[in-house]
């Protein structure tokens, strides 16, 4: 049976199978996807019933016992919590389920990066992304610190984080090295200011060696990004999202958390304008021209799911049709490199694209830097070495060439 308003549910979930159902294809769920959820919420509801419990039964414990029994049952699909998901979140949200259980910290190692973030987030204004990455570079340094019976940071030493640092040396590029030890500087200062520590710690951490402006930037070549375009299928709803994403990355230069932040208000139709949310909740203004215009009219007007019940552009294919994150448009840009044949790339290496591709068109600079939103100049130099043309200018004669 695909029709999901065809399922019958009997048991406590009765009263609720009905909206449900209507709740699934509001969400854009298929007919044969949203089938097998109200079967599943059968099961749930029968399983209930011949255990005398309701819905407000339905409490972590007794999820936890229903999914056993379904794999006891042999039952190959629909067996995790994630399948559980659309239901619960549709129970709860009118008050007929408890609520999902407050995310408890597992060991001593999260429950004190918990506070972490949270410090970083509400006390030194970081945004939540920026505190999860800082939070995710120290886990590391404070997992060697773990003990039998929790953390041991009151005997930490200069030493032991010097050592430590050096042992990463080995594992981490210089970049992911700088990131590192500013992230445990700042660990190692929160841990003194709450008082942890005796004293703060952070200038053990010993700087790391590396030159600004020392690499280049690692752009494609014109050819490559056409073909990276041309493997889209404009002909399918996900070939034109991915089109225009693969697009603004490749001729604007946005970040990947941009592209996902963009929502539908933040385009000025007419006066050929988009607002950016850039770093540190930034909002600039940039030109959107006629082309890329197109390409996002035509994914929102045959591509993006009217089911999506939110105002960001870029969506999920699949239901429930909610925003992209940013790691979802690097995973695009991934598949569209393996697509087109080409090595593993980021969406940055198109932030870099677009940047080679202006000054090889001769932007100055300035408006480079004004395109990508760059604070500092200096950020837009590092593009300045790969326009070899204007080198060779500045290029003294080798010793002995003339002759």
């Amino acid at each position: 049976m695909t029709d999901p308003s065809g399922v019958r549910v009997s048991g406590p979930l009765k009263p609720y199978a009905g909206g449900f159902a209507a709740e699934l294809g509001r969400q854009g769920y298929a007919q044969l996807s949203a089938a097998s959820q109200m079967r599943l919420t059968a099961h749930v509801s029968r399983w209930l019933a011949g255990r005398g419990l309701d819905a407000t039964g339905l409490t972590p414990l007794a999820i936890e016992a229903f999914l056993a029994a379904r794999r006891a049952a042999g039952y190959s699909r629909y067996r995790s919590p994630r399948a559980l998901a659309p239901l619960l979140e549709y129970l709860r949200g009118l008050g007929a389920t408890p609520p999902a259980p407050p995310a408890v910290a597992a060991t001593p190692v999260e429950a004190l990066l918990e506070r972490y973030r949270r410090y970083l987030t509400a006390e030194r204004g970081l945004h939540a992304a920026t505190a999860r990455g800082y939070a995710h570079l120290v886990r590391p340094f404070l997992a060697a610190r773990a003990t039998a019976g929790g953390l041991d940071l009151e005997s930490l030493t200069a030493l032991d984080v010097t050592s430590f640092v050096l042992a990463e040396c080995s594992r981490r590029s210089s970049g992911s090295l700088k990131l590192m030890v500013s992230a445990l500087r700042s660990l190692l200062g929160y841990l003194h200011s709450e008082g942890v520590l005796a004293a703060s710690l952070a200038a053990a951490a010993p700087a790391v060696a590396g030159w600004r402006l020392a690499g280049l930037p690692r752009a494609l070549e014109a050819g490559q990004v056409r073909r990276l375009l041309a493997g889209c299928d404009q002909g399918a709803a996900v070939g034109r999202r991915d089109f225009a994403i693969l697009a603004l990355l490749s001729r604007l230069g946005l970040r990947a958390g941009e592209v996902a932040a963009l929502e539908l208000d933040d385009i000025d139709w007419r006066a050929g304008e988009m607002v950016v949310r850039g770093k540190g909740d930034r909002q600039e203004r940039l030109p959107l021209p006629v082309d890329l215009g197109e390409a996002v009219v035509a994914y929102l007007r045959g591509g993006r799911p009217r089911a999506a019940g939110c105002r960001s552009v870029f969506v999920r294919a699949r239901a429930p049709h909610r925003p992209l994150t940013p790691g979802a448009v690097t995973a695009i840009v991934s598949a569209a490199g393996r697509r087109a044949g080409l090595p593993p790339i980021s969406a940055h290496r198109l932030r870099h694209t677009a940047a080679t591709e202006m000054l090889r068109a001769g932007a100055p600079l300035t408006e480079i830097g004004q395109v990508l939103r760059h604070r500092h100049l200096l950020s837009t130099a590092i593009y300045a070495k790969v326009d070899r043309e204007s080198l060779r200018t500045l290029a003294r004669p080798w010793p002995g060439a003339a002759a």
